[in-house]
């Protein structure tokens, strides 16, 4: 009997959507089925403290989830060190309390409120105080990928050609148009998010969940039973066929 695998897209803050994802896996008949997170379950949305809550809930009540690390996710722990970081892959002049990147929202659910005048180093110390040590704890305990069954759940993508265990970690966070525009098949069939689309598309060789919310847009939640997958609707499983190259 082939496994059944559920993935979540990246969820951006959006605790509700999240809820709703769960509810749609559980009418499906997948309760007790694997639940992979693909990663930036923070940032734009109105509630990354709930998110990372409900999270960690399911997780200490053995929930058979795995939560996979993402770009925004690294940000948030990097800004949160004794000495904030900013990722060496982001462009200039963004950083994670940019408007466009969504950090303030994130610290706004920590009650934290970021203003232009603000200095950084104050920012910094009423985060730390407010943002409770074991959710970067969690952040950080992450993993970056998860292989199974002919089924590569990641983040961002991979280089392509680069052995799994050779892959570059900023690149599974990260990457864009090296993965994306590569149409070779892969040792797997790879499950992403990173780079929102207009809906959930699959490719052929790699399936991309991201469908923009944070942005105003709904959550994908798919269904993978081998390389076969469906994305969950209110209505049932919708099938996701390859896109004609």
């Amino acid at each position: 009997m082939t496994d059944r695998f559920y993935a979540v897209g990246d969820i951006h803050g959006e605790l509700g959507m999240l809820e709703e994802a769960i509810s749609k896996i559980e009418r499906d008949g997948g309760a007790e089925d694997r639940v992979v997170f693909i990663g930036d379950y923070i940032d734009r949305g109105p509630d990354s403290r709930g998110v990372i809550e409900f999270l960690m809930k399911g997780i200490a009540s053995n929930k058979n989830w795995i939560c996979l690390t993402g770009n925004h996710d690294q940000m948030f722990s990097m800004f949160m060190e004794d000495h904030p970081r900013t990722p060496l892959q982001i462009r200039i002049p963004f950083h994670w309390l940019h408007e466009r990147i969504g950090g303030r929202e994130t610290l706004a659910s920590y009650g934290v409120v970021v203003d232009d005048n603000d200095v950084m180093q104050d920012v910094h110390s009423r985060a730390r105080t407010s943002v409770p040590r074991e959710h970067i704890d969690f952040l950080d305990s992450l993993p970056f990928y998860h292989e199974q069954d002919g089924l590569l759940f990641v983040h961002a993508g991979i280089r392509p050609g680069v052995p799994l265990a050779q892959q570059d970690n900023n690149d599974l966070l990260w990457i864009r148009a090296e993965f994306l525009e590569d149409t070779r098949t892969h040792p797997y069939l790879v499950v992403h998010g990173h780079t929102p689309v207009s809906m959930a598309v699959h490719y052929g060789n790699r399936v991309n969940l991201d469908s923009g919310a944070g942005y105003g847009n709904p959550l994908t939640t798919a269904v993978f039973e081998g390389q076969n997958c469906w994305k969950l609707t209110d209505s049932g499983r919708q099938p996701m066929l390859p896109k004609p190259l």
